[in-house]
């Protein structure tokens, strides 16, 4: 800003900012003489780039003639207000010009295996013998209707349907086999 007497500079700015709130083309052409030096050091400082800082300061005055309505100067500098506006930009910029490292194809960790683990595998057919030496101790009607039931997804009705026994007797059957097996599976 270029004025000799710091609070006339602070007032003539303060009053041309609120006149651009109100949509004054002349103020903000004011506006933008009395800062432009300030507001592009700031975002040069951030971005480092010449042509980058004037990209973001363009950014940087569309938004003060957007929001210029809302410049409260009780609770700010008018320069402030401003700097803080094209601090912001600045900073946004450089975000978006993060790059993240990647990595060449050949440097990358390998992917995992999708396929379980030999122990786990081990574990699965050892539960796998186990279940179904238990089901053999079953009844025949016992097994039959529970490894229906659960491997093939049947519900009792259609159960009892199939076998044409009444559904309280698939229920037994199954309620028995169950316990009898939960009994056998316990103890190995």
């Amino acid at each position: 800003m270029t004025a000799s007497d710091p609070a006339q500079a602070r007032e003539e700015l303060t009053r041309v900012l609120i006149a651009t709130g109100e949509e004054d083309r002349a103020a903000f052409a004011r506006v933008y003489h009395l800062t432009r030096t300030k507001l592009f050091g700031v975002c040069l400082r951030i971005c480092g780039e010449r042509q980058a800082a004037e990209d973001v300061l363009q950014e940087v005055y569309a938004t003060i003639w957007k929001r210029a309505g809302a410049y409260e100067p009780a609770r700010a500098s008018p320069i402030s207000w401003l700097a803080t506006i094209a601090r912001n930009r600045a900073i946004d910029w450089r975000r978006a010009q993060r790059v993240r490292p990647s990595t060449a194809m050949e440097d990358a960790p390998p992917l995992p295996d999708p396929a379980p683990l030999a122990s786990e595998t081990m574990l699965r057919d050892e539960d796998d013998r186990r279940l179904h030496g238990c089901l053999d101790r079953l009844s025949d009607s016992q097994r039959d209707v529970i490894r229906t039931a659960f491997f093939d997804g049947l519900t009792y009705a259609e159960l009892a349907d199939r076998r044409g026994v009444p559904l309280g007797t698939v229920k037994s059957w199954v309620r028995r086999g169950l316990i009898r097996l939960k009994d056998c599976l316990d103890d190995a």
